[in-house]
């Protein structure tokens, strides 16, 4: 999954030299070592491909290597994020309000923020000392180096929230100040009252103040730190160094490399010219007939899906290529952009998503089946949503072109090759046993960059650095959210609330089939809510056990969740995935609304035929596969 944002935030501007200097000095230090982190996995990975497949020689710390330097790579991007304004949040409610609300708005974000480091950094500098006996195993390097990563970050990451509560108005800034430090008071000292509440208090602390944190806007990866310190801190007697070996626990996984790369896979196909020319190869081929391009549409969103692993930049890559023959041709952007939205919700399931990598990563379900299983779901949807497109476009007569000819289909088609080969390549390398997950991102990476540069001859190495530094600052917004996402759940598990909600799963009426469709509703609900990898990182760990338990193949049943979390993704009036659309088509969501009803529902027909129909996620599994 990438960056499921609403709307793109502009950039802040500072009014003081200072501060400003401050800022652009945080900038030049960070933003380039964590470019260069990027290119460094990227080497790292690819010589562990080459020595352990062709020499036959693996290297045995390679590994190790880009595990302690990923933690660095996620922690910095979270601080390039934060610089960039660019953290995952809920910004339904700051576009509407005016002004000045607004303003209070950010200045209680960048407070919560900044009462977040400030809480936790004692934590971790106990937990550097703990961490300062141990050495890992291969490279034999102090554990300590690498909690570090996460001292350095939030030293810088208070330092910017600082600086933005400079530039807000200094009234504002006491008052809202002054209420967080005397509620947060009255609950220290108040705390022996809280156990009274007993499992209450996950209400209060991860439904009511995580919900009233993500509502007015605080990144969410804060909101679920927030919570879930201040639960620790006031109802239990655990330590918050807890929470700093967690959030290292979450995101020392090197299965999650993969989120980082696949964002780079994602960027460079577009610079590189790759996903126009699929486009257009599809275009040339049934963009004559009536309602074509919407055809091309959603195939398109299924062939790039299973190169970038991205929805947005799917989003992204297609629409500029298509809308505007789309126009042209009498189709109403309103609708094509409820039909790019559903694609993108279709797509979730289409290997290299990233949902998939991260659902293996926290539930042990293998990412190669999924691969598998994740296409002709994906399939089953786009039929669905183009059988309502071609009815949409029929009923509004939409113009006809002139069909090219089939010299000029096979022309398009033959100089779009490469990237056609690329899914088939990823998929190839993966099942093959060749390359982990993670690795074959490296692969694609490297093939994208030659077809560029070879091939198509239009890639601009000056777009590398500013590259980098998006995939970074994407990359530190989603592992921040898992890192603090595994705390939350830590706790959440600890309370005994894992055990309660699986008793309620586990006690659905109508067995399987209520299992089913209990966990449906569900995931819908958590993907318009939290998005799909916050949602999965916390929930996955809890929901797969039962679903297992009664019955449920776990690959079949990751599929389902993530088909329902894609809907709850791009569904109004809550779903990000569905304001992203609109930004991109450029429209206003409440355009958007009533083209998107008949989608969706084709969507969650699909969705239905999906999960009561296992074979089509199962049936072309190997056997090893399916025990």
């Amino acid at each position: 999954m990438a960056h499921e944002t609403a709307v793109e935030e502009p950039r802040f501007v500072f009014r003081r030299r200072w501060a400003a200097a401050i800022d652009r000095a945080i900038g030049a230090a960070v933003e380039p070592v964590a470019a260069l982190l990027v290119v460094v996995e990227v080497v790292i990975l690819a010589s562990g491909v080459f020595t352990r497949y062709v020499l036959r020689s693996p290297l045995v710390w390679s590994d190790e290597l880009a595990t302690i330097l990923f933690l660095w790579l996620a922690m910095l991007g979270a601080v390039v994020a934060y610089r960039r304004e660019e953290h995952i949040r809920l910004s339904v409610v700051l576009r509407r309000s005016s002004p000045r609300v607004r303003a209070v708005l950010e200045t209680i974000a960048a407070v919560i923020t900044s009462i977040f480091v400030i809480e936790l950094m004692p934590a971790s500098f106990k937990f550097f000392q703990q961490e300062q006996i141990d050495v890992t195993p291969a490279m034999s390097i102090p554990q300590s180096y690498v909690v570090l990563a996460i001292i350095v970050s939030l030293i810088l990451i208070l330092v910017l929230a600082l600086l933005r509560l400079s530039e807000a108005d200094p009234k504002t800034v006491a008052a809202v100040v002054t209420c967080a430090v005397l509620i947060s008071a009255a609950a220290w000292f108040g705390r022996g009252a809280f156990a009274a509440f007993g499992n209450g208090n996950l209400i209060l602390f991860f439904v009511v103040l995580v919900g009233a944190c993500v509502v007015i806007g605080v990144p969410i990866a804060f909101s679920f730190g927030v919570g879930t310190l201040s639960y620790i801190l006031i109802v239990t007697s655990v330590g918050p160094d807890i929470v700093v070996g967690r959030m290292q626990e979450g995101v020392s996984n090197v299965v999650l490399l993969a989120v980082p790369l696949f964002i780079l896979l994602g960027l460079l196909m577009e610079t590189a010219g790759i996903a126009r020319r699929l486009v257009e190869s599809l275009a040339s081929l049934v963009g004559h007939l009536r309602g074509g391009l919407s055809i091309v549409l959603v195939a398109a969103m299924y062939l790039v899906s299973g190169i970038s692993g991205s929805k947005i930049a799917d989003m992204a890559a297609v629409a500029p290529v298509l809308f505007p023959d789309m126009v042209r041709r009498g189709q109403k952007r309103p609708e094509m952009i409820a039909l790019l939205a559903t694609s993108g919700a279709m797509a979730e399931t289409i290997p290299p998503s990233l949902v998939l990598i991260i659902i293996g990563s926290v539930t042990g379900v293998s990412i190669a089946a999924m691969f598998t299983a994740g296409l002709l779901p994906a399939v089953v949807c786009s039929i669905l949503l183009i059988a309502v497109a071609l009815f949409n476009a029929h009923r509004e007569n939409a113009s006809l072109e002139r069909f090219a000819g089939w010299r000029n289909v096979g022309r398009t088609i033959l100089v779009a090759l490469p990237g056609l080969a690329l899914p088939l390549l990823i998929r190839y390398f993966v099942v093959a046993g060749i390359a982990t997950a993670t690795e074959v991102s490296v692969v694609g990476i490297i093939y994208t960059l030659l077809i560029g540069v070879l091939i198509y001859r239009e890639y601009k190495w000056s777009t590398f650095y500013p590259t980098l530094l998006d995939t970074v600052s994407l990359g530190g917004a989603i592992l921040l959210i898992i890192a603090t996402a595994t705390a939350m759940g830590w706790a959440l598990t600890q309370s005994g609330f894992a055990q309660q909600l699986a008793d309620i799963l586990g006690h659905a009426p109508g067995g399987k089939v209520g299992i089913m469709l209990l966990s449906i509703l569900m995931f819908i609900v958590l993907g318009s809510v939290l998005e799909g990898i916050p949602a999965m990182v916390l929930f996955g760990p809890l929901l797969f056990p039962v679903a297992k338990a009664a019955g449920i193949n776990e690959v079949h049943y990751a599929i389902v969740a993530v088909l329902a979390m894609g809907v709850g993704l791009f569904a109004p009036p809550l779903g990000i995935g569905f304001f992203a659309a609109g930004a991109i088509g450029k429209a206003q969501p409440e355009e958007v609304v009533r083209p998107l009803i008949p989608y969706m529902a084709a969507l969650i027909i699909g969705l239905l035929i999906v999960a009561f129909v296992p074979w089509i996620t199962l049936g072309f599994l190997p056997k090893a596969m399916l025990q």
